[in-house]
């Protein structure tokens, strides 16, 4: 029995949701924000509001972080 994944939430569906400023933002203003949306997670950039979120699994979320933090301990 295979199950159907929630349908990824668009863009315009996002008014209400909780952002948080990513942990992984840097200073000088560099702010990342993250909203989880159950199996989803969207991204945006806080300066310009204007551009679409990045919407994402959470799992391809927590992947693109690993493969930035390996990146980033391994010099790659």
């Amino acid at each position: 029995m295979t199950t159907t994944p929630p349908r990824r939430p668009h863009a315009e569906e996002l008014q209400n949701a909780r952002w948080r400023k990513s942990s992984y933002s840097g200073g000088a203003n560099d702010c990342v924000e993250i909203a989880y949306l159950g199996v989803y997670a969207a991204v945006r950039d806080s300066k310009d509001l204007d551009l679409s979120p990045v919407i994402l699994s959470r799992y391809a979320l927590g992947d693109l972080l690993d493969q930035y933090t390996d990146g980033a301990t391994h010099g790659g």
